[in-house]
């Protein structure tokens, strides 16, 4: 009978979880010794708790939707970290914009287009894709805007008060964002997509989205933030509508070219394979092809690595959730059956009584599972040292 071929990685690794029901469940104490201790100090310990918890929750989702948790999963990082380096933006911006304090008379308004549309104060308002006209002060308290060297010099000469803007603002905001982009790049590849791809060209591919999405989005809003201004509408209306509009836009551009950027290990793997492959069937030379099909192996360890360790992490903590489950049944079955006095109190300590081998089953399904994915993490360590070493390869960062 021919063998039956095997699955691939990933698919071996996700089915460890759905191991049947143990012919014999582990006894109460071995249950409990697998619940990890909690923190000595009551603050961290409270928190550790609902943290497990949480864990376990997450995990029997993921089990049951595991391309929705993955999903799920992401967008709420992408968020996190996208939301996260926005606030570092605006801490710097707190007092970058001093130290080009020197240029902030200089006009950054680019193309400059004239609508013919004038505001409330006679300012002239221009279509313009990077919009930094320099802004005055009167004695009065309104503001005046400068789009061109002569405005700033008449401005100047009356005695307006100059403020942070001009060229010297738009240096110091593109230097904050790149800096938060520099944060983001590897807190998005990394935790949110765990991706295994090339930096290099990961990084390349992240700036040009970056500088296309900035200018895309400045582009939109030049275009409607001038009506906005020439229908008077409020000042703080037209702050919140830019930061929804252009933040808004830029992560619904952004979130689905990091998905085609940052390919995890499973894809990283199985697209090197298909150039080797591809190398083969089209008779490259037998140099490209030992150089193409290193690559697959390298790629292919990497996600066998990748998939073993996602594995182990999560049956440990489902493991760690069900022993908890079990021991607080366990527990709280005790103390019903001591305190209970009336017949109803009494059917109820029975009834959770009754209810404790299922806990114990699927504590014992749980530990089980973990224990295999610990096994076969273990055993993919150790291939893949013994495969290096045996290629001459560094070994040190294989675990």
């Amino acid at each position: 009978m021919e063998k039956e071929k095997e699955a691939p990685a990933e698919e071996q690794v996700a089915t460890v979880s759905e191991a049947p029901a143990a012919a014999k469940l582990l006894p109460a104490d071995e249950i409990v010794s697998e619940i990890k201790p909690l923190s000595s100090n009551g603050f961290l310990a409270f928190f550790q708790k609902i943290w497990r918890a949480w864990l376990g929750v997450w995990y029997n989702f993921k089990e049951k939707h595991p391309k929705a948790s993955k999903l799920i999963y992401q967008i709420v990082f992408f968020l996190v970290f996208s939301n996260g380096v926005t606030i570092w933006q605006l801490l710097v911006m707190l007092f970058l914009p001093y130290a080009f304090m020197g240029i902030w008379d200089v006009p950054f308004v680019w193309p400059a287009a004239d609508l013919g549309l004038v505001d409330a104060l006679g300012n002239s308002l221009n279509y313009a894709i990077f919009n930094e006209p320099v802004k005055f002060l009167t004695a009065a308290g309104e503001t005046v805007l400068a789009s061109t060297t002569a405005q700033v010099a008449t401005a100047t000469a009356v005695g307006h008060e100059l403020q942070m803007s001009g060229l010297g603002n738009f240096l110091a905001f593109e230097i904050a964002v790149f800096t938060a982009q520099c944060i983001n790049l590897p807190l998005q590849r990394n935790i949110t997509f765990k991706s295994k791809g090339n930096i290099a060209i990961q990084a390349m591919w992240y700036f040009i989205g970056w500088v296309g999405i900035s200018v895309g989005v400045n582009a939109l809003w030049g275009i409607m933030n001038p009506f906005m201004i020439w229908w008077n509408w409020n000042p703080a209306v037209i702050a919140l509508l830019k930061t929804v509009i252009t933040g808004g836009v830029s992560m619904l551009v952004f979130f689905p070219i990091f998905l085609i950027i940052f390919p995890d290990a499973n894809k990283v793997a199985k697209k090197a394979r298909g150039k080797a492959d591809m190398a083969k069937a089209t008779f490259e030379s037998e140099e490209k092809i030992a150089k193409l099909e290193l690559k697959a192996i390298r790629k292919e360890e990497e996600a066998a690595l990748f998939n073993s360790r996602s594995e182990r992490y999560k049956t440990l903590s489902v493991a760690n959730s069900r022993a908890v489950a079990f021991e607080a049944i366990v527990r709280n079955t005790e103390k019903a059956k001591a305190e209970a006095k009336t017949d109803e109190e009494k059917a109820k300590a029975e009834a959770m009584e009754a209810r404790i081998p299922e806990y114990q089953e699927r504590a014992t399904v749980a530990i089980e599972a973990k224990r295999k994915a610990v096994a076969a993490y273990d055993k993919v360590v150790a291939d893949v040292t013994a495969a290096r070493a045996a290629r001459g390869e560094d070994t040190s960062k294989v675990a």
